[in-house]
């Protein structure tokens, strides 16, 4: 239901009188402790005993979970040494840096004509540390141009996650009279403390000086970082939610003037277990059918159920100072392994959910075959919620405005495989492709033997080449379920690179629809009308150079299929 909660009158009142008087803390919220097993419970109720986060555990570099060679002193930085692998896996429509190591998007806005892509950035290596804010734009969130560097590692730290919001009429104060402007507010990492940070900007986000007084909120903590802002206009304040990440809790803060804070409450400890939770996200998004709901985007790592890096979203509502959830469900924003930080838009037209994630994932982001730039966005991804086969609301994402890359399809004329046939086509090298398809599995066979009936009725997508290797995406009609594969790929290997992942679609549903990405060593799936999404890394020795539609246990027919060659958006060196 569309959040319909009437504003405190005296609201902006009272928060400049907290704000003045430096009080902190309007009230919390939890979900509870988990159970100690074993145990009976006591006769009366106690307080839960709160997680304690392992601040200041990190002496030398930023306190997360992952590691960051390039900060670590005494490390000997080696070389920057261009490879063919550079080459061969560099996207082709996917933004990636010319050199050195990206992560997280952040600070992603429109701002009326273009749309902004602030990210992690270590310009100097391709590992992670020294993190500045790099910055690219475009007009159509597809054809990107590179920006310089839009804000710096400092003395008193690095730039780590963070927003930026358009305050157009300087309700802040920022500004100079009369004229409104961008700023950025954003977490100073350094061993000793994470802290928010305000820079604005004059120059439409192209550049950011530093507010004088920072830190803005400093609670004295070594893992606090990534806040995201926005507007509320019920309550008429900017509100920021940030991750207290040991203790698995997301902070919601109220601002009148983007400069002085107060606390409002806290979610969690919630969801998934995890090391560190980061890059919160919260947004009033549509409900298919009519209404709205509030998601609340948290991102773990590692913990994630595929291993390392994961993002996790709880449906809910907010009223301007908590956020409560529907239920005890959360979701994942994806059943593969490689899309992770995932951030939406800001000040976008009509309140459009647009969101773009880093398609990489923790566990093996600094040992990946290219040496000379390591890092992908997803695509721009259009979101709304909907209702599930069992009623459950959740996630839908589609790329967006794709259609626009497209070029000549490529003729595939397969309509009807029988049991145990294939059809097969020649893929144009080097170039991102665009496959969609709709496919009925034919009933399952009768009088089957025992033990064959678990082998019936699968449909496969074969990406592969002459040597051998081959990308599976796969359905299983009779259990409902939808595979990917990558294991028989040999670009790359290592131990937490795994290759198989699964979700399910609909029980009882031998029909089903699947939209496919591949570009290069990304590969996107979204399936069931987007809401079973798959994101992967792949890293074939050879270039993949045929498609391969395969029916097993059961015939199939082909409703609709279409693949299209997509154009290269951006001035890289790669295969085409």
């Amino acid at each position: 239901m569309t959040d319909k909660t009437t504003p405190r009158l005296n609201r902006r009142a009272a928060l400049s009188s907290l704000a003045t008087l430096g009080t902190i803390g309007l009230g919390t919220i939890g979900l509870g402790a988990a159970a100690r097993a074993g145990t009976s419970p006591p006769a009366t109720p106690t307080a839960p005993t709160p997680p304690q986060a392992p601040d200041h555990t990190r002496k030398a570099e930023p306190n997360a979970s992952h590691p960051s060679p390039a900060d670590q002193p005494g490390v000997v930085s080696r070389p920057v040494v261009k490879t063919q692998s550079d080459v061969f896996y560099r996207p082709t429509i996917h933004f990636s840096p010319v050199t050195g190591f990206m992560n997280d998007p952040n600070g992603l806005i429109f701002d009326g004509t273009y749309y902004h892509l602030y990210y992690q950035y270590d310009p100097f290596a391709p590992y992670a540390g020294r993190v500045h804010w790099g910055h690219a734009t475009s007009t159509d969130l597809l054809h990107w141009q590179d920006q310089p560097i839009a804000i710096p590692e400092t003395r008193d730290g690095e730039a780590y996650s963070g927003c930026t919001v358009l305050d157009a009429k300087n309700a802040s104060g920022l500004f100079d009279a009369g004229q409104g402007g961008m700023a950025a507010i954003y977490t100073r990492a350094s061993p000793h403390r994470q802290a928010q940070y305000l820079a604005i900007s004059r120059d439409n986000g192209q550049s950011f000086t530093e507010y004088a007084h920072n830190p803005i909120l400093d609670i004295g903590s070594n893992s606090f970082r990534d806040p995201q802002v926005m507007f509320h206009k019920p309550t008429n304040q900017w509100v920021m939610v940030v991750a207290k990440s040991r203790l698995h809790q997301i902070a919601f803060y109220a601002s009148i003037d983007l400069i002085h804070w107060v606390h409002l409450s806290d979610f969690g400890p919630s969801g998934l277990f995890g090391v560190d939770y980061e890059c919160p996200n919260l947004i009033e998004m549509a409900l298919e059918g009519g209404g709205t709901r509030w998601v609340l985007f948290v991102s773990v790592n590692p913990g994630g159920p595929t291993g390392g890096s994961i993002t996790q979203y709880f449906v809910g509502q907010f009223d301007g100072t908590r956020f409560v959830p529907d239920d005890t469900v959360i979701g994942l924003t994806d059943f593969a392994k490689d899309a992770y930080a995932m951030q939406v838009y800001g000040n976008m037209p009509r309140d459009e959910a647009v969101s773009i994630a880093w398609l990489g994932n923790w566990q093996y982001c600094q040992e990946l075959p290219t040496q000379s730039w390591r890092g992908i966005m997803t695509l721009p991804r259009t979101m709304t919620l909907r209702r599930d086969f069992a009623g459950w609301i959740r996630l839908a994402q589609n790329p967006r405005g794709l259609e626009a890359l497209r070029g000549p399809a490529i003729p595939f004329a397969a309509r009807r495989l029988a049991a145990g046939s294939s059809a097969q086509v020649a893929l144009p090298p080097g170039t991102a492709l665009d496959l969609s398809l709709s496919v009925t599995v034919d009933e399952r066979p009768h009088d089957l033997p025992l033990g064959d009936k678990g082998r019936t009725g699968r449909f496969v997508i074969v990406f592969g080449n002459e040597q051998g290797e081959s990308l599976t995406i796969g359905f299983d009609a009779f259990s409902g379920q939808l595979w990917l594969d990558r294991n028989n790929l040999r670009g790359f290997a290592q131990p937490f690179f795994t290759g198989q992942f699964s979700t399910v679609l609909n029980p009882d549903d031998r029909h089903f629809d699947i939209h496919i990405v591949l570009d290069a060593c990304t590969l996107e799936i979204f399936a069931n009308g987007g809401l079973s999404v798959g994101t992967a890394l792949i890293f074939p020795a050879g270039p993949l150079d045929f498609l391969r539609l395969e029916a097993s246990g059961a015939g199939a027919t082909i409703d609709a299929l279409a693949l299209y060659p997509l154009q290269k958006v951006m001035q890289r060196e790669s295969m085409v």
